[in-house]
């Protein structure tokens, strides 16, 4: 079952972006490769079930497990050890990838408190957009009553377009309310 998202990219999107860009061929169209969600523990590494609680939210959120990232090298200065969890992230492709990003810009976005658009500060030159949130409680899968402590994470949407505007016009189709 193909998602609407993926149905109104492919009958709406890449003939918009072909046309905009002049692309000969349907392939050079960009389109999202995966959108990874990263929460770094930080300075609650030493609080014990902190990092369960974080991807229990994550899975709540994605609806996939998460996976634990470990220190690559022991730093003293942070109290850190090699090996040690610091951080969860989840990448997500195909039917679950198109379904959180309807759900991002559907829902998530219209949720942030005195939210004003996105700022496209956040796209590198080959047009992967990164950006970030102060806590978790816009996503309506998280209750407020349900959670002790409140993190932030960060969204990475990995396109495949070879520069930052080909990347910023196919999030805008895509329905992310950049400022104007």
């Amino acid at each position: 079952m193909e998602n609407n998202l993926y149905k109104i990219y492919k009958k709406e999107i890449v003939p918009a972006l072909k046309e905009e860009f002049g692309f000969k061929n349907i392939m050079q169209v960009p389109k999202v490769q995966k959108v990874i969600i990263n929460v770094g523990v930080g300075k609650f590494l030493k609080e014990t079930g902190h990092i369960e609680n974080v991807e229990n939210t994550l899975l709540k959120i994605t609806g996939q497990k998460p996976t634990r990232n470990k220190a690559k090298k022991a730093i003293s200065n942070f109290k850190l050890r090699a090996g040690t969890d610091v951080g969860v992230s989840v990448t997500l492709r195909g039917q679950r990838m198109y379904d959180f990003l309807e759900k991002l810009t559907n829902v998530t976005f219209a949720r942030i408190r005195d939210f004003r658009g996105i700022a496209d500060k956040g796209f590198d030159r080959q047009g992967n957009f990164s950006y970030g949130f102060k806590e978790n409680m816009p996503f309506p899968e998280i209750k407020v009553d349900e959670i002790d402590k409140t993190h932030g994470l960060e969204i990475v949407v990995v396109t495949n377009a070879s520069n930052k505007q080909e990347g910023k016009s196919l999030l805008k189709h895509l329905g992310f309310p950049f400022k104007k």
